[in-house]
């Protein structure tokens, strides 16, 4: 399995492609773009049925393989055993059967047949769904690293959870540090103990005066400057990582298998969404092979995806027109894994994805409505891949987590709630739709207490992380100074 940057030359596309090793620790690409498998593997109706009774462990081997051509089978199906354990993956509630580590719960059957399914992909160490990824990248990264007797320096962005699962994925991870921006107080006070709570030595917390977007272009400025990347052994978890992308496939495979019992069976995903990382995992699950219907991206206040499937308009906001809201891990306003499904619209040919990006950067966006002065007309093919989209706003955010908690006697997360309004307008008869849970609601406490009165129940060894000692630095969103602060503290 070979790699290709979104943004490669159609001449320079196969003699610049690379093996899934060769990309795991570098995040972006030299040219600034995003690697993508140069073809995606596909499954075939026997591996489907195959695939229905086995473990997370093993249905991770068996999907990963199809990526990491180049990890020995033996080593990968270790990794994947390693990962995902009970004991990581099924402490964090009660009840639920350990061996499924993200199982469903059916929450409405219409007359119709349609239904409304929760996937549960928060029993990790950080109540979060990144830790479905995380966890492996870490075994990854430290895998890899030993073999090379090499260290790597993570730098990385966060809206909320992307660091705290990152921090508790490194932490002790022999030959790896971690620097990780976040908006400062810009996220829920659980989010922010989570992560400035850790006292490891190998992990620093920099709150950047601003919101994600700059936190996040500071990244990619940083990754983009190959020398200072290279001299201080940069290398990134967000999404804009493959390897997160495609361990997140997993569990829409996953999903489809334990809701379906026959592959002429089609189910949706409805996938709250900010950085479009999460629902690319599942475009790339569909391209893969998997039925799914449709891809619902269920966004907040912070619209940018919702107005792209609606308008064919890519229309990023500045930092000063992006809202903070009540599901601040999507309160993002540039979504850096939306260029990969932008190279499948256009066809594969990155020349056309770099110049469209480029002029993200200097005009805010681009237009593929095909109108008069439109820069193409390829929203016209964004219903072959299966988008869709919808926007919840605070109130709506309120409404759903009280009627989720009436109706069914769970409590769920702001983000969850944003996914479940948006499906509920999406169902259609005959079709499962499964909505990603995105985190334990007891993270974002404050606004459960608004909605129901009561606070969220929390796992245990959380009870007063909010009163923990926090360790973190306060800086500016400048390129320079936040380079300067790396290599004081990486000794390179």
């Amino acid at each position: 399995m070979q790699y290709v940057s979104t943004r490669a030359a159609a001449s320079a596309a196969a003699s610049s492609s690379q093996q899934f090793s060769d990309i795991l620790l570098g995040g972006l690409a030299p040219d600034g773009g995003l690697y993508l498998p140069t073809e995606y593997p596909q499954v075939t109706g026997a591996e489907l049925d195959k695939w229905r009774q086995l473990s997370y462990a093993d249905l991770a081997y068996e999907i990963l393989r199809k990526f990491a051509t180049d990890i020995p089978e033996a080593d990968l199906r270790a990794l994947t055993a390693k990962t995902y354990t009970k004991e990581v993956y099924c402490n964090a509630r009660k009840g639920e059967k350990a061996s499924q580590i993200t199982p469903l719960r059916v929450l409405e059957e219409r007359e119709d047949g349609a239904r409304l399914v929760l996937q549960a992909l928060s029993n990790g160490p950080t109540l979060a769904f990144k830790d479905m990824a995380m966890q492996l990248l870490g075994n990854l990264f430290e895998y890899t690293l030993a073999k090379h007797d090499a260290q790597l320096n993570i730098f990385g962005a966060t809206s909320g959870d992307t660091g705290s699962a990152a921090e508790y994925a490194m932490r002790g991870k022999k030959g790896i540090r971690v620097f990780m921006l976040s908006p400062h107080k810009k996220m829920s006070a659980f989010q922010t103990a989570q992560m400035f709570s850790l006292q490891d030595p190998n992990i620093f917390n920099i709150a950047v005066e601003g919101v994600f977007d700059d936190c996040q272009d500071m990244v990619k400025a940083v990754s983009n400057d190959l020398p200072f990347k290279a001299k201080q052994k940069i290398g990134t978890v967000n999404s804009i990582n493959w390897a997160r992308v495609v361990a997140q496939v997993v569990y829409y495979f996953r999903g489809y298998l334990s809701a379906t019992t026959s592959n002429d069976q089609k189910v949706s995903f409805t996938v709250p969404s900010g950085n479009f990382g999460n629902i690319c995992a599942g475009h790339i699950a569909r391209m893969m092979g998997l039925p799914i219907d449709k891809l619902v991206a269920a966004t907040n206040e912070n619209d940018v995806l919702d107005e792209f499937f609606r308008t064919g308009v890519y229309r990023v906001r500045k930092s000063a027109e992006t809202y903070h809201t009540s599901s601040p891990s999507m309160d993002i306003s540039k979504a850096s894994n939306f260029e990969r499904f932008v190279y499948d619209l256009v066809g594969r040919d990155g020349d056309r994805t770099r110049a469209l990006f480029q002029k993200v950067e200097t005009h805010g966006g681009f237009d593929l409505s095909g109108k008069p002065g439109s820069d193409g007309d390829e929203f016209k093919l964004v219903a072959k891949y299966g988008f869709k989209s919808g926007k919840s706003t605070h109130q709506d955010r309120l409404n759903t987590i009280r009627d989720v908690s009436d109706d069914y006697g769970i409590t769920i997360d702001t983000h969850t709630a944003d996914g479940i309004k948006v499906a509920r307008e999406n169902m259609e008869a005959g079709v499962t739709m499964i909505v990603l849970e995105t985190a334990l609601a007891a993270k974002f406490n404050e606004t459960i207490l608004d909605a129901l009165g009561v606070d969220a129940e929390r796992p245990a060894g959380f009870e007063n992380i909010e009163a923990l000692p926090q360790k973190f630095v306060v800086m500016p969103a400048d390129v320079e100074k936040m380079k300067a602060y790396i290599a004081a503290n990486t000794g390179l």
